[in-house]
């Protein structure tokens, strides 16, 4: 598995990062959702660098050239409610791509442990091709891992890559015991602790919630 760290190099994904864990800016909703949407822009831009192109011939007004066009467009998958916002910005860049959405949430034991739960998905097939799954968090990594796991019902992608804003070091250990070799791991920031209740800290809180609004 290779993890590439955007926010290790100085650029202004940094801005959006710190403005989404600022607990003075992050409660503007807009605001959240805006940043979120603009660092999944960026990120498909620099996951777009790892796909083939060929050369195609254009016609301009005043003549021919040749430029080099993706020779595929990839399958975006989110999960629901969380990763809209991150979803939409890969969406934006990979404006022709296939979308798979999945509705997951933690189900709570009364020990404080909890499973996924998975209850809808609206994928295309994904075999053989190119698979993008973003989600703002990656905590534990279990969720992401059932996710794909429940996506391999509509085939076995020829490559998978992760779109995360933040993640713990748990979760990407988890998730690199447990998802195909070829995975590329994209993310904004790398944090060392998970709270009992597997939260990130420092983290930023509730992606969905900062988003969308409270759920009760």
């Amino acid at each position: 598995m290779k993890v590439i760290n955007l926010g290790e190099d100085n650029s202004i994904f940094n801005q959006f990062i710190s403005e989404i864990r600022n607990v003075d800016v992050q409660n503007d909703k807009m605001r959240f959702r805006r940043n979120c949407e603009r660092m999944g822009e960026i990120m498909a831009y620099e996951i777009s660098k790892t796909f083939s192109y060929n050369k195609t011939e254009i016609t301009t007004p005043l003549g021919k050239t040749e430029i080099g066009l993706m020779n595929e467009q990839p399958v975006l998958s989110t999960i629901l409610r969380a990763g809209l916002t991150l979803h939409q910005g890969l969406l934006n860049y990979f404006d022709n791509a296939d979308n798979a959405f999945v509705s997951a949430y933690r189900k709570h034991r009364k020990d404080g442990s909890f499973i996924i739960e998975a209850e809808y998905m609206a994928s295309p097939s994904i075999d053989n091709r190119t698979v993008i799954l973003s989600d703002p968090m990656l905590a534990t990594g279990a969720s992401i891992v059932e996710i794909y796991k429940l996506l391999l019902q509509k085939g076995t992608p020829k490559k998978l890559h992760l779109a995360i804003l933040i993640a713990s070091k748990e979760g990407l250990d988890y998730i690199e015991r447990n998802l195909p070799k070829n995975t590329t791991v994209w993310v904004g920031a790398i944090d060392d602790e998970l709270t009992a209740q597997s939260y990130i800290v420092p983290g930023l809180g509730d992606a969905g919630d900062l988003a969308y609004g409270n759920k009760e």
